[in-house]
């Protein structure tokens, strides 16, 4: 894990591999962003002029690099394109986030780098600390160890006050962060012949008692038994059999109890319903939802933030086998609803809705469902943003001004009640799909018949976001992404802060 670190140190003296500065796109050329005047001076104010005649911009994330001035321990400048400023001055936090990002991942290999970009608040901090330890994250684990650059050892901000309160806090806020949502990417890259129900209920049991959470397992058996008909009927057609896993924490003074439920389909080749080629070889990212749950479980946890948490692990194998869900069967899912199953490749939602009954049982002020869910969604919003809909006009305004805030975009979406008669049935109270229209929403009505009375509920459909398949850009990788760790982590803070409403 990279290690982040204050100073307020002179910047020509530190010992890295780099210093890092910020350029501004300029109608009249590049020029320099605050925090580089120290470095600006080792080339007598000429810095701005020679990253023009290189070709420098400013262009956000543009990356030019130059040798250090003489007498500097550092043997290398990088200057990293802001963009411009904001029209009422600076620099907003995800311009940073991404600029320190695009460093970070291209000093892979190194031992350290000094980052002196503009840094005024705590929120400058946080940012720039999370963008460089989000973008040095690399997944490793299958190759061979000849060849592969290990991430980025240490970043140095310059500029944040060690003894500052909140500089020091939004510091180490973004070392737990990132180190969790780290987590969630690894779980996501990791293939589904080592990372399956069991072997990950087994990681968070590992992980209970340096996190001070408890961790409750159903297995098959208890499952059955328990009436969770969603669950075991996607899970039913591998021969690794499913599991539902209840991560929960208490934090002390807490104002605010909030459920969250997490698809944990460790891979989905569709079942019965068999996805086509093209369409399953990255399906091991099914499982993004749970891995975002877990994730701010425990960041909640390590931050010691004031709220009662709780995390449903929805995690299941959806294959095809003769002991599998056909389409036309129907289950009777965990409180007494039935359900017929049209198509067996919308299994996210029977587990979901599984877990949002049982969790509502337990009265929490709300339930937030975090699933990779549908195409449909992808359709919609694109790659970069995930869905938010709820039954609560301000509970989803609020999760979309947190998520925005944590500089994941997002955007509001209906639940319109003409959709809901696509989802009747002849044979039972439900079924898994309607019609092709509005599959998105549709899927979030299913999950809304769920929602135990008067529990404030809302569904985060991050299909786009969880899984990047092109090339890395700002501080998002190749792989895994984390999508949503970090607006449901702000949701917490926002609890504790007793601002939850």
């Amino acid at each position: 894990m990279t290690a982040l670190t204050l100073s307020t140190a002179a910047v020509p003296g530190l010992r890295a591999d780099a210093i890092v500065v910020g350029v501004v796109k300029d109608d009249e050329g590049p020029r320099l962003a605050p925090g580089a005047e120290a470095v600006d001076k080792g080339y007598d104010g000429k810095l701005a002029d020679v990253l023009e005649t290189l070709g420098a911009t400013g262009a956000p994330g543009e990356l030019t690099r130059l040798a250090a001035p003489s007498g500097f321990k550092a043997p290398l400048v990088i200057a990293v394109g802001l963009g411009a400023e904001e029209d009422e001055g600076g620099f907003g936090t995800e311009t940073l986030r991404r600029a320190a990002g695009v460093v970070a991942r291209s000093l892979a290999g190194k031992a350290k780098a000094v980052y002196a970009l503009p840094v005024g608040e705590a929120a400058d901090v946080a940012a720039i600390g999370e963008g460089a330890l989000l973008g040095a994250y690399s997944f490793t684990t299958y190759k061979d160890d000849e060849g592969v650059k290990a991430p980025l050892a240490e970043v140095v901000l310059v500029g944040a006050k060690p003894r500052d309160k909140g500089h020091k806090a939004a510091a180490e806020r973004a070392q737990v962060l990132t180190e969790e949502l780290n987590r969630a990417r690894d779980l996501v890259n990791t293939p589904a012949n080592d990372l399956y129900p069991e072997s990950f209920a087994a990681l968070v049991q590992g992980l209970a008692k340096d996190y001070g959470v408890k961790v409750t397992v159903l297995d098959e058996k208890a499952l059955t038994k328990g009436g969770f008909g969603g669950i075991m009927g996607v899970g039913q057609g591998s021969q690794r059999p499913p599991r539902l896993v209840k991560v929960e924490y208490k934090g002390a003074r807490a104002k605010a109890s909030l459920a969250f439920v997490g698809k944990g389909i460790t891979y989905d080749s569709g079942g019965i319903s068999l996805k086509p080629a093209g369409h399953n070889e990255t399906m091991k990212c099914d499982m993004g939802g749970a891995a975002a749950v877990l994730a701010s479980v425990l960041t909640a946890a390590k931050l010691k933030l004031p709220a009662h948490v709780t995390g449903w692990l929805c995690l299941a194998e959806n294959m095809p086998s003769g002991s599998a869900t056909r389409p036309g069967d129907v289950l009777r899912m965990y409180g007494g609803k039935t359900v017929e199953v049209l198509n067996t490749d919308a299994e996210g939602r029977l587990v979901m809705a599984d877990a949002i009954a049982r969790a509502s049982e337990d009265g929490p002020d709300v339930i937030v469902d975090v699933a990779t869910l549908t195409g449909a969604m992808m359709v919609a919003l694109g790659n970069e943003m995930f869905g938010v809909m709820a039954n609560d006009d301000d509970f989803r305004a609020t999760l979309h001004e947190l998520s925005e805030s944590a500089g994941e975009p997002s955007w509001e979406m209906p639940l319109p009640k003409s959709l809901l008669k696509g989802l009747d049935s002849s044979v039972a109270d439900l079924a898994n799909v309607g019609g092709r229209m509005g599959g998105g929403l549709t899927a979030g009505l299913f999950l809304q018949e769920f929602v135990g009375e008067g529990i404030r509920w809302a569904h985060l459909d991050i299909a786009g976001p969880a899984f990047n398949e092109g090339a890395p850009y700002g501080y998002t990788p190749k792989g895994g992404t984390g999508s949503a760790v970090r607006t449901l982590v702000r949701l917490i803070e926002t609890a504790g802060e007793g601002e939850l409403g």
